[in-house]
């Protein structure tokens, strides 16, 4: 609290505080000292074109309590005359040059920047000719806000005397403290009045305690001494009494204009306190007056709901500096720890490095000893062939340098064949070292090196937040039948990690989205979606963070019209598919089942298949499911829903049940269409653009698949991607 109570120019208590507009409190004699009076002819310069030579004197109006005497003026050293206060409310420079100079701000002791009042140089008290008359203002030293003094001068500021009255407690329990401080050393009983408070030890010294136990030397040096809490010199205090009423009872307020009269309402626009002729005079006449009581009570219950505020956001404070001092023992406790496990980890790393080296200087070891033993084998087998060839050489020489030739010629034959023999052992290698001198190891520590060189820690540059918005890829986004394919990348310079994407579509018909994909690619395509239909697609992203915002919504349109083929992976085995999949025929006698690659559950859609071969044999056209059964004709389980025609009539199957019998039926060349309406859930076929019979099956709801079962009599080629006929002729009656 003691920081509150210190005037902002002295940096000592307050002493008879006012305050000022803008809220401020400051000492009256302070006020005195920074008050600054300009003349009226100069008030229309900027402030730093203000002349710093002498003010005229001021020839203010006494105002309606200036009575005569010390105690009308709020300068106690104004009743000595109007010039002498004009001379202390003037500003000059120091070499007296006019406007060329200025008085350099300076610093309060608590460190607020305030202009001292800087007296008039001899002969400054004349005004010039045609100087009009001066104004005094006064200049906040905390908000730097001006305010312009009246004629009243200082005293037109309200003292604060509630302010006045907590200094004066303030500086009463002080004084009761400092004589309480005693030496926290001394054996005498009562001990002595301390004399120096050490700062860094927090003990109190009396003097011949300070000399024996605290000396100013060694490491006691650097420790700060002050006075006692209280005492003239001490932090916070220069010891000083209260203002007038200083130990005595507190002076009833009356009204600042009105000496008479006590305050008993209060002016909401001035936000002051006014008396009963204040009222009387009209002065606030147009303005929001209320009771002082009330407004003392509302405003005192205001403050106590803010003070409880603040008290919150202390007791808050409070906690985090808790915190943050168990912080700072779990960060040095886990540094550390962390130390102790880099070390532990590194000689790890260095442990496996030796026994690692080890090992290579054993393969070293072992090809250098094989390569040594199979040089000295070569060596001695070598040295061994050349003695017994020299001991040859020799022998053959003085057989040659014999004169005896029956004798010659008897050993002669056998004698070269040795020496051939002897020289097929130098065949071509024989001569030549059998290994290098160099070894055939190569140690690549390059990747082990660049390893070691990027070995850190396992963290992010940047905080690891959640990743931001994926951008997708329009001009990559594409559909192709029922199928749509898309692709997003994220934003260039993104810092944080992404460990995967989701991917979500909605059910073509603005419904909800779901979940279609989550991995790590940046491209995908949905099979299986409804023809004819508008899709929304929408990606994020996602880390150990959390799930990053969704990308933009695209809009993706599916065909109108099926392009499909026939399906050879889930054809019977007979099934032979050629043409590119669209013309499928058979090896085997016995109906076999082939589906399309399309499957369909909502919408309109239509085919048709041309009979390529046919040899009055029956076939099936119409849809099944996925799982029908594919070794006999289509229709006989109740996966399926089909056509069966021959060269003269034709019937509906399913479930191994016959209806519809229709006559007509197909031939080579022939084209039979399968209009499936899955709006009106009904089957119908036509058979040479004209339709067979009633629609086929109605109320049939599901996935389904173009089907066809024919056998080695027949050959049928399918035609996709077809608008769905809008005219159509009068279908056959069927025969009963």
């Amino acid at each position: 609290m003691e920081e509150e109570l210190k005037c902002p120019v002295c940096g000592s208590l307050f002493r008879e505080p006012i305050i000022l507009p803008c809220s401020h409190n400051v000492c009256l004699p302070c006020a005195r000292t920074i008050a600054v009076q300009t003349p009226e002819s100069e008030q229309h310069l900027p402030p730093l074109l203000h002349p710093r030579g002498p003010a005229p004197p001021a020839a203010a109006a006494p105002g309606p309590g200036a009575a005569a005497g010390p105690a009308a003026c709020p300068d106690s050293e104004c009743a000595a005359g109007g010039g002498d206060h004009a001379d202390k409310l003037s500003l000059h420079s120091e070499t007296d040059s006019g406007y060329g100079s200025y008085t350099p701000s300076l610093k309060s002791p608590n460190g607020v920047r305030v202009l001292p009042l800087v007296p008039a140089p001899p002969g400054a008290a004349a005004a010039p000719r045609g100087a009009g008359p001066a104004s005094s203002s006064l200049t906040c030293p905390q908000c730097h806000r001006s305010a312009s003094l009246d004629q009243r001068g200082l005293r037109g500021f309200q003292r604060n005397r509630l302010l006045e009255a907590i200094v004066q407690r303030y500086q009463q329990g002080r004084a009761a403290a400092a004589a309480a401080a005693k030496c926290q050393l001394c054996d005498r009983s009562p001990p002595e009045p301390a004399a120096v408070l050490c700062e860094q030890c927090e003990v109190l010294y009396c003097s011949a305690c300070q000399l024996r136990c605290h000396p100013a030397r060694g490491p006691f040096a650097k420790h700060r001494l002050t006075p006692p809490p209280g005492q003239p010199g001490a932090p916070g205090g220069d010891g000083s009494g209260g203002g007038k009423g200083a130990g005595g009872g507190r002076k009833v307020p009356t009204c600042a204009e009105h000496d008479l009269e006590n305050y008993s309402m209060y002016c909401v626009s001035c936000r002051s306190p006014v008396c009963y002729q204040c009222l009387e005079e009209g002065k606030h006449s147009k303005h929001d007056v209320k009771a002082l009581g009330a407004m003392w009570k509302q405003h005192k219950a205001q403050l106590s709901q803010a003070l409880n505020g603040v008290s919150d956001k202390a007791k808050e404070a409070k906690e985090f500096l808790v915190q943050l001092k168990n912080l700072l023992q779990q960060i040095q406790e886990n540094g550390l720890d962390y130390e102790a496990c880099l070390v532990a980890q590194c000689d790890a790393l260095v442990d496996a490095l030796t026994r690692q080296k080890a090992k290579l200087l054993t393969k070293v070891t072992k090809e250098r000893e094989h390569k040594l033993k199979v040089v000295w084998d070569q060596i001695n087998h070598c040295t061994l062939k050349l003695r017994q060839s020299t001991g040859l050489m020799e022998y053959c020489l003085e057989v040659i340098k014999e004169n005896d030739p029956s004798g010659f010629l008897q050993i002669s034959d056998a004698l070269i064949k040795r020496v051939q023999v002897s020289q097929e052992q130098w065949v071509k290698g024989a001569l030549e070292p059998k290994v290098s001198a160099e070894f055939d190891l190569t140690l690549d520590s390059e990747p082990l090196l660049q390893s070691i060189h990027q070995l850190d820690f396992i963290q992010m540059k940047f905080p690891v937040t959640v990743p931001p918005v994926p951008l997708l890829q329009l001009e990559k986004c594409c559909t192709r039948n029922n199928s749509v394919t898309l692709a997003w990348r994220m934003p260039p310079l993104t810092h944080n990690p992404v460990e995967g994407y989701i991917l979500e579509l909605d059910d073509g018909d603005g419904g909800q989205f779901r979940e279609v994909y989550v991995g790590k690619e940046t491209l995908c395509t949905i099979d299986g979606l409804h023809f004819n239909s508008t899709y929304n697609a929408r990606v994020k992203a996602f880390n150990s963070s959390g799930v990053g915002p969704y990308s933009k919504t695209v809009i993706l349109q599916t065909s109108d019209v099926a392009w499909f083929t026939f399906d050879p992976s889930s054809a019977h085995r007979d099934i032979v598919l050629s043409n590119d999949n669209q013309t499928a025929t058979c090896n085997s006698y016995d109906d076999r089942v082939v589906l399309g690659t399309a499957a369909f559950s909502k919408g309109v859609h239509y085919w048709e298949l041309h009979v390529d071969r046919y040899d009055n044999h029956p076939v099936a056209f119409g849809i099944a499911r996925i799982n029908v059964v594919k070794d006999m004709m289509l229709g006989k389980d109740d996966k399926a829903w089909a056509m069966y025609v021959d060269n003269n009539r034709s019937w509906f199957m399913h479930c191994n049940s016959h209806t519809n019998r229709t006559e007509g039926g197909v031939s080579k060349g022939a084209t039979v269409g399968v209009l499936l309406d899955l709006n009106k859930h009904n089957l119908t076929f036509y058979i040479n653009g004209q339709q067979q019979g009633p629609p086929a099956f109605e109320n049939i709801e599901g996935v389904f698949m173009p089907a066809l079962s024919l056998n080695r009599n027949v050959q049928v080629t399918l035609h996709t991607g077809l608008e769905v006929p809008q005219c159509v002729k009068q279908p056959k009656l069927p025969n009963n």
